[in-house]
């Protein structure tokens, strides 16, 4: 048996091919553009990404079934009947319905959002960005009349067009802010908050299940599983229990902890409860929800400065951890998520002099992305007590100083998997489950243990986060 697993990211397509005997390898890997039309907006081109999924599926081979993961929130309009994109993808770090926000929020529509979907209002989640589609697109509103417009998040537009299938999973329909999370079903109330019409939304199913088959160079291949990105590496590490929790440090690092059956509302912790994924036939699994939006992003800005050159210059550095000179940075270069939800606050550096330098700058970039994950980190256990060690992928889990140094900020055992594909890998194993054999490999980690000379407090970075968000007022 192979299964291949095909991960459509925020800035590449990838596909892993898994068999049966567990071994593992990435067969195909493309980035696709960002494009930045004003500031704050993010988007991708539909087709881009289209034509980047089937290169994807052609590279995979002759395969048994195959799942796709998707960015979670970022969405768009396309025609029912020709299948066109009606409109750029909105990603999820775009921001242009800011202002739409703040208007629900001083009419009071957070608290039925927060009770009905378990979400706040924020940019950030696909229902405001569908609504500013249909109310700005001249081609959506003619689409709408018309009776063909169909809106979504990427995943019902990739199926739709390669299977044809109109479906999206519960765990992506919970991160648009439509869904009631009772009910796993559309919500008229909160469509009609937002100004989206429910009747262009598509069915919710299981995560896993029959998608329909998608044409590659070696045949017709069934679509087993369709899952957010997230909570296929979720799956991927081998959570299952309550308690178990992940992060992922890509573009934003987001973490994941199970809590089984229960939905966990715990809105002024920040924290999110969200579907992590429902086997067909089976009852849904939930999860808490805590995103830091700016994570190894923040890395490659960085870079673009000409802060340093190669990743290698910043896995180790001479000079002692910035925030014992007393610098620190926030990284909140598109807001800050988990706790505080402000899409207008913005990155801060405190305690910059003449002194430092640029390695020293770099060194506190990783610094604050750690002491964001560790107020994300915080906020859980005090939730529901965390199970050690915490796991951890994605590209900085690879950097010997940033993982150190989060270690010693938690005060945790951190486990960075060895085996960096861990969303691909979730969404392999979930394509397995709807192919109907369960495939489990071992994935293997690391371990790195907290210094037990070292500790830090946090609440000097607490009053930085401070600073960060009074940004908006000035």
């Amino acid at each position: 048996m192979r299964i291949a697993g095909i991960d459509q990211g925020t800035t590449s397509t990838r596909v892993l091919i898994v068999n049966s005997e567990g071994a593992l390898r990435v067969v195909h890997s493309v980035e696709h553009n960002q494009i930045y039309p004003q500031e704050g907006w993010v988007e991708h081109d539909p087709e881009e990404l289209i034509a980047n999924i089937q290169a994807c599926a052609n590279a995979a081979g002759k395969v048994d079934a195959i799942g796709l993961d998707n960015q979670g929130e970022s969405c768009l309009a396309w025609d029912a009947h020709t299948k066109e994109a009606l409109s750029p993808v909105i990603v999820w770090q775009d921001n242009r319905t800011i202002n739409q926000i703040e208007r629900l929020k001083a009419d009071g529509k957070e608290v039925e959002t927060l009770a009905r979907a378990g979400l706040p209002l924020d940019p950030y989640f696909s229902a405001s960005k569908m609504a500013w589609i249909v109310k700005h697109l001249p081609r959506a509103k003619t689409a709408l009349a018309r009776g063909t417009l169909r809106l979504g998040t990427t995943d019902a537009f990739f199926l739709d067009r390669l299977t044809g299938h109109f479906v999206t999973d519960v765990s992506t329909a919970s991160r648009t802010s439509l869904i009631n999370l009772e009910r796993l079903e559309w919500d008229e109330t909160l469509c009609e908050i937002f100004g989206v019409p429910i009747q262009c939304l598509p069915k919710i199913v299981p995560t896993t299940g029959d998608f329909g088959t998608i044409d590659t160079d070696h045949g017709p291949t069934p679509i087993t599983a369709s899952v957010v990105d997230q909570q296929a590496a979720l799956f991927g590490f081998g959570c299952r229990e309550k308690g178990d929790a992940k992060i992922t440090f890509g573009t934003g690092a987001f973490a994941l902890m199970v809590t089984g059956g229960e939905i966990i509302r715990k809105p002024k912790m920040g924290l999110l409860p969200t579907i992590a994924w429902q086997l067909d036939g089976e009852k849904p699994v939930f999860a808490l929800d805590g995103g830091v939006f700016t994570a190894s992003a923040s890395i490659t800005w960085a870079k673009s400065l000409g802060l340093f050159q190669e990743l290698s210059e910043i896995n180790a550095f001479t000079t002692p951890p910035a925030i014992d000179s007393g610098l620190l940075f926030v990284p909140a270069l598109t807001g800050l998520g988990c706790p505080h939800w402000n899409s207008r606050a913005r990155g801060v550096w405190m305690g910059l002099s003449l002194n430092h330098k640029p390695e020293q700058l770099v060194q506190s970039i990783l610094e604050g992305v750690a002491l964001r994950a560790n107020e994300v980190i915080d906020a859980m256990n005090s939730c529901l007590p965390l199970q050690s060690p915490l796991a951890i992928d994605g590209g900085m889990s690879k950097n010997p100083y940033f993982v150190q140094f989060l270690a010693n900020v938690s005060g945790r055992e951190i486990r960075p998997a060895s085996m960096p594909e861990l969303t691909s890998l979730g969404t392999v194993k979930l394509a397995s489950r709807g192919f109907g054999e369960p495939l489990e490999t071992t994935s293997h980690f690391g371990s790195v243990l907290p210094d037990p000379g070292v500790s830090y407090s946090m609440d000097r970075f607490k009053q930085a986060v401070a600073t960060s968000l009074k940004w908006q007022k000035s």
